[in-house]
């Protein structure tokens, strides 16, 4: 029973961001935005657990005062077009946990499971994204941009808590895709995708092994494969070449560069190198280290599905990219 109703749950929330997407006025995507709450609150409240019901009570809040702020700017018909969109910008920031406003999203996945926690930064940010991707502010966006890569990149450095350090990773990729819609309003699609592709096996992996603090990756990567994979699908994630990782960011390197905003990308190339730091910390402890573990302690690896995505991903698609380019 429990299972059907969380498939039921899901599947609201994935149809409310269709809803939001679909919709061609701005009362039709806060209807979607409001059924994305409703459906998406019992669907992580369903576990027996205090740290859900804070979790729950955290986004209730949080996405209320979004959602309050958007309707408050729909209703006020006879606002300046350009204060409406940076209201509507200020409350899908509040939604997503865009900086300033992101404080909820990091405090929120610490109490959250893996897989919900994984929903929660790719699914629940199509619909926000979509409406600030329809409006039109552009001081407003290169703000957004810089405190996003800045404080993504930044709040990461001292966590030792993984899915901590995933929240403020995702505000980093929010702060890119901001940078998409900046340049080009279809392109940050693209970007999303790609980012929810990769993050995928690495939530699963740390999902199945049960990985929830840095210093317990070491006890769990088991042999030479497993650690050359899980090293791939950390430095794509940071965006390091030749992976896959690298081509999102490197498309928009080279539309910043065309629109000749070369200081944002200095800056964003530099967040960036920060990330890859705390990717790196998180591999370091079992590539230099020869840990010792005894064969009865020694399980069957069932990580196979997500270990040939991981290959397939950061090595045989970027080779495929190459060669359509030349």
């Amino acid at each position: 029973m429990t299972c059907d109703l969380n498939l039921l749950f899901f599947t609201i929330t994935i149809f409310s961001a269709l809803v939001v997407i679909s919709s061609n006025n701005w009362i039709s995507m806060w209807m979607g935005l409001e059924m994305n709450l409703m459906a998406f609150i019992p669907y992580i409240s369903k576990s027996k657990n205090h740290f859900m019901s804070q979790s729950s009570m955290m986004y209730f809040l949080t996405q209320s005062m979004g959602s309050l702020l958007m309707l408050f700017t729909i209703l006020s018909s006879n606002m300046i077009n350009n204060y409406m969109n940076i209201m509507l910008i200020l409350s899908m920031c509040i939604k997503t946990g865009t900086p300033p406003f992101h404080s909820w999203l990091p405090e929120m996945m610490s109490k959250m499971n893996w897989m919900k926690g994984y929903t929660l930064m790719t699914l629940q940010k199509i619909a926000p994204l979509t409406i600030m991707s329809k409006t039109n502010h552009s001081v407003l966006l290169l703000m957004l941009i810089i405190m996003s890569v800045l404080i993504g990149a930044i709040g990461g450095i001292n966590q030792t808590s993984m899915r901590k350090l995933m929240a403020y990773s995702s505000i980093n990729h929010t702060g890119w895709m901001i940078s998409c819609m900046y340049i080009n309003n279809m392109s940050w699609m693209m970007y999303f995708i790609m980012y929810t592709t990769i993050l995928a096996p690495i939530i699963l992996w740390l999902n199945n092994n049960k990985i929830y603090y840095i210093n317990q990756i070491n006890s769990s990567v088991k042999n030479t494969m497993e650690k050359l994979i899980m090293s791939m699908m950390m430095l794509s994630m940071g965006g390091l070449p030749p992976f896959i990782g690298f081509y999102p960011k490197w498309m928009v390197i080279q539309y910043m560069i065309n629109m000749q905003t070369k200081w944002i990308i200095i800056i964003m190339v530099m967040s960036s190198l920060l990330t890859l730091y705390f990717y790196i910390k998180m591999i370091s402890s079992y590539l230099l280290m020869n840990n010792s573990t005894n064969k009865w302690m020694i399980k069957s690896i069932k990580s196979s599905n997500y270990s040939t995505l991981a290959m397939t991903l950061n090595m045989i698609l970027p080779l495929l990219m190459y060669i359509n380019m030349y």
